[in-house]
C-alpha cells in the first residue's frame, strides 16, 4: 500500500472485490475491444467488406490489451478511444483498417458504460436477494417476541421484534422491485453516429435504412440487450443514469432507516449488532459497545442518497447533442455510487447475520409500560364484575399517576399492578392481573403480517433466485 498518496477509501476499506472488477479499467477495456468486434462482426453479415481472418485476429486480442501502448499514444493525442483504436490496430495489422468503422467515440464509451452498470445491478440485486434472506429469517424467528413499539420515540402499542423488522424487510423488497424494473428495461445506446444520425452509417451501407436499422438492433442482441433507446444525440440520455442512481438512493435510504432503529435498539440494550471477541469500542472508554457497522452504513447511505441530487443536475445541463462537463462527473460519481451501495450491502449481511436480541431488556423495558396500556382491558374486566365504569376510570387515573411518579421521580419499577391488586373494589389478584396484562394479547396480527409477507412476498423471490443465494461477506475493516 501507498502511504504517500491518496488512497479512495471505497476501494480500501469498503467496497467488494467484485464490485472493484466491474468498475477496473480492465473489464471497461474488453468491453471496448467486445464492440469493436461485434461491429464488425455484424458490418460483415450485412455486406461490408469485411473478412473472416480480420474479425478472428481481433477475437485474438479481445483481452490482451497493450496497455502502455495506449497509455503512450493517449499522451500524444489527448483522446482515450483513439489511443485504444491505434493501440488494438497494432496487434491486429489486418483488421486495423476496419477497427471501429463507422463509429464515434460513444459507441464503446456510452455502451460499454451501460454494460458495466448492468453487471453492477446485478451484483447489487444478488446482495439485496442475500441481505432479504437474512432478515427474512430473524423475522420469522422472532415474529411472536413482544416489544415495546415507538411513535415518536414515544412508548406506543405493542409490537414483536419480528414484526419490526419485517418493516425493514418490506422497505428493501420495494427497492428489490425498483432494481427490477431498471434492468429489465435497461436500454443499450446502440450504433447512432456522430450527433445520433445514423449518418456516418448511411453513407457506409449507400442509404440503405434497413440495414443501418438492423445493424442497430444486431449489435444490442449480441451484446444481451433487447431494447436501445430509440434516439439519441452522440449520448444517450443521462436520465437512465439518474434512474440507475435512484434505485441505488432508494435502497440507502432503507439501510439508513434501518440502522438507525438498530442503533437506537442497541441504546436500549434490546437488540445488538455482532461485536467481535477483541473488538475495541473506544480507545478511552474500554466497557464500551458501539454499532460502528450500522453507524458506517449509515455514513455511506448520506453519500449514496445525495449523489442522486448530482445526477439530477448532469441530467439536466446537458447541450443539445453533446457536452463533455459530465464526463469527469460521471467517472467519479456513478462508479462511487455503486461501490458504497455495494459496501452498505455487505455491511448489512453481516449484521443481520449475527443480530443479538437481548430477551429479558425487552421485556424489562416493555413491562415498565404495559400496565398503563392495559388499564382499558382491566377496566372492562372489572365492569364484567359488577364495578362501576366512571369510579374504575378515576382510581385507575391516580394510580397510573402515583406509579409514574415512583418510575420518573424515585427510579422504581412500574407498582400500578401492585395498586390495583390491593385495591378491593377492583376485585383482582395479582395473577389474575398478571394474566390481563399478558403481552402477547397486545400484539395483534403482529405474527400473522411476518408470515404472510415472507410466504406470500419474500420466499416466492427467495425460489425464484435461489441460484444467486449463499453470498457470503467478509468486510475489509
Amino acid at each position: 500500500m501507498e502511504y504517500t498518496t491518496y488512497q479512495n477509501p471505497l476501494i480500501e476499506r469498503y467496497a467488494s472485490e467484485e464490485m472493484l472488477y466491474t468498475f477496473s479499467p480492465e473489464n471497461k477495456f474488453i468491453h471496448w475491444r467486445r464492440l469493436w468486434i461485434a461491429l464488425a462482426e455484424t458490418e460483415k453479415e450485412l455486406g461490408l467488406p469485411i473478412t473472416d481472418s480480420q474479425i478472428e485476429e481481433m477475437k485474438q486480442y479481445e483481452s490482451k490489451i497493450n496497455y502502455e501502448v495506449a497509455k503512450q499514444r493517449e499522451k500524444e493525442t489527448r483522446h482515450d478511444v483513439m489511443s485504444h483504436v491505434y493501440a488494438f490496430g497494432a496487434q491486429c495489422p489486418k483488421a486495423r483498417p476496419i477497427i471501429h468503422l463507422g463509429a464515434t467515440s460513444a459507441y464503446v464509451g456510452d455502451n460499454t458504460d451501460i454494460i458495466v452498470y448492468r453487471q453492477a445491478m446485478m451484483t447489487i440485486k444478488k446482495k439485496l436477494i442475500n441481505l432479504m434472506e437474512r432478515l427474512a429469517d430473524f423475522a420469522q424467528e422472532y415474529k411472536g417476541e413482544p416489544t415495546l413499539g415507538y411513535t415518536h420515540y414515544q412508548p406506543a402499542q405493542i409490537t414483536t421484534v419480528g414484526k419490526r423488522a419485517s418493516l425493514w424487510l418490506y422497505d428493501l423488497y420495494m427497492d428489490y422491485e425498483k432494481l427490477t424494473y431498471i434492468l429489465e428495461n435497461l436500454r443499450f445506446r446502440g450504433v447512432k453516429g456522430t450527433t445520433g444520425t445514423q449518418a456516418s452509417f448511411m453513407e457506409l451501407f449507400d442509404n440503405d435504412s434497413s440495414k443501418v436499422k438492423e445493424l442497430d438492433v444486431r449489435i444490442a442482441k449480441k451484446l444481451g440487450f433487447h431494447s436501445n433507446f430509440a434516439v439519441t444525440g452522440q449520448t444517450y440520455s443521462r436520465k437512465q443514469d439518474f434512474d440507475l442512481l435512484y434505485v441505488l438512493s432508494s435502497i440507502a435510504q432503507s439501510m439508513h432507516k434501518m440502522t438507525n432503529d438498530l442503533r437506537l435498539l442497541q441504546h436500549l440494550k434490546e437488540v445488538e449488532e455482532p461485536f467481535e471477541k477483541n473488538q475495541i469500542g473506544s480507545s478511552a472508554m474500554a466497557y464500551k459497545r458501539n454499532p460502528m457497522r450500522s453507524e458506517r452504513i449509515a455514513s455511506l447511505s448520506k453519500f449514496v442518497i445525495t449523489s442522486i441530487q448530482n445526477m439530477s443536475f448532469v441530467t439536466a445541463t446537458q447541450w443539445f447533442e453533446r457536452t463533455l462537463d459530465d464526463s469527469a462527473n460521471r467517472r467519479i460519481t456513478i462508479p462511487e455510487t455503486f461501490m458504497a451501495t455495494d459496501a452498505i450491502l455487505d455491511i448489512g449481511i453481516n449484521v443481520t447475520d449475527g443480530l443479538v436480541v437481548n430477551k429479558k431488556v425487552i421485556e424489562d423495558n416493555l413491562m415498565k409500560e404495559l400496565p398503563f396500556m392495559a388499564t382499558e382491558n382491566i377496566m372492562m374486566e372489572a365492569v364484567k364484575k359488577g364495578r362501576d365504569r366512571q369510579e374504575l376510570h378515576e382510581k385507575i387515573r391516580q394510580y397510573s399517576l402515583e406509579a409514574g411518579h415512583q418510575i420518573k421521580q424515585l427510579g422504581n419499577s412500574n407498582n400500578l399492578l401492585d395498586l390495583i391488586a390491593q385495591d378491593e373494589y377492583f376485585g383482582f389478584t395479582k395473577d389474575e392481573l398478571q394474566s390481563i396484562v399478558d403481552p402477547k394479547k397486545y400484539i395483534g396480527r403482529s405474527v400473522n403480517q411476518v408470515e404472510e409477507l415472507i410466504e406470500e412476498v419474500i420466499n416466492p423471490l427467495l425460489e425464484e433466485h435461489k441460484d444467486l443465494l449463499g453470498a457470503m461477506v467478509d468486510l475489509k475493516v
